[in-house]
């Protein structure tokens, strides 16, 4: 019987890889839409407030091209693509709080599977095998 290689991904790191894949997709269809229909309004307490958010939208674009990458070399189990991601993870979660308000389910979402890819990255990255 053949030996398993050590060179794969641990289930945790594997785990995270796609999180941040999925997360970084997210990031590149919002930051496409909101690049495409720029204007959004939204209701609040104070009445209706219309937003420009062409340029939140090629930043999450970027982040999401830069998420993407980074979920595959945590595929391919490269040195740096753990604390790469974890910055990456960091960054996107603040960038969606700040855009809490103007989609607040889907910010809620995307900051979610940031800080599941930062816990996964951090505290569960050296406890499992492949």
């Amino acid at each position: 019987m053949a030996k398993a290689s050590n060179r794969g991904p641990s289930g945790w790191a594997a785990f995270a890889g796609v999180v941040l894949f999925i997360a970084g997709a997210f990031n590149l269809i919002y930051g496409l839409a909101a690049a495409i229909n720029d204007q959004v309004v939204t209701v609040g307490g104070n009445g209706v407030i219309v937003w420009d958010i062409t340029a939140w939208g090629w930043i999450h674009f970027g982040l999401g091209i830069l998420m993407v990458a980074t979920g595959i070399g945590l595929f391919f189990v490269e040195t740096w693509a753990r604390w790469v991601a974890v910055i990456f993870a960091v960054i996107s979660a603040v960038g969606q709080a700040v855009l809490i308000t103007a989609f607040p389910l889907w910010s809620i979402v995307i900051i979610a599977l940031d800080v599941a890819v930062i816990y996964n990255l951090t505290v569960k990255h050296g406890e499992a095998t492949a």
